[in-house]
């Protein structure tokens, strides 16, 4: 599995077609077949609580893309500041099971691991 992480339209779905994925390759759910989840911060904020059980499905994918959600202000809400921590704990420990994790700025992939 690749992790894709950068910015909001910092270029992360354009890397990931880079690599030779199509548009019907991307999806918003995890268990509908496709190759590709981008969008994850979304999933989480959904439901913060149980952002960890998200895990064994997202291993499943070939390519998972998160937006980038712990810089800039902290959340006054109690429940964005849990949504933005447990996006954050949830991507390393998907960084830390990944085969590749690059960080997509301004359109530019930086391989983190490999």
């Amino acid at each position: 599995m690749i992790l894709i992480i950068g910015g909001f339209a910092a270029g992360k779905r354009d890397y990931v077609r880079s690599l030779g994925y199509q548009d019907q390759d991307f999806t918003r759910e995890i268990g509908d077949g496709k190759p590709v989840l981008w969008g994850l911060q979304d999933l989480v904020y959904q439901n913060p609580e149980e952002a960890m059980e998200l895990l064994p499905g997202l291993l499943e994918k070939q390519a998972v893309i998160c937006d980038e959600v712990g810089c800039g202000v902290t959340p006054v809400d109690p429940r964005q500041r849990l949504a933005r921590e447990q996006t954050g704990r949830l991507c390393a420990a998907l960084a830390a099971q990944a085969q590749k994790v690059v960080r997509v700025c301004c359109g530019l992939p930086a391989v983190i691991k490999e």
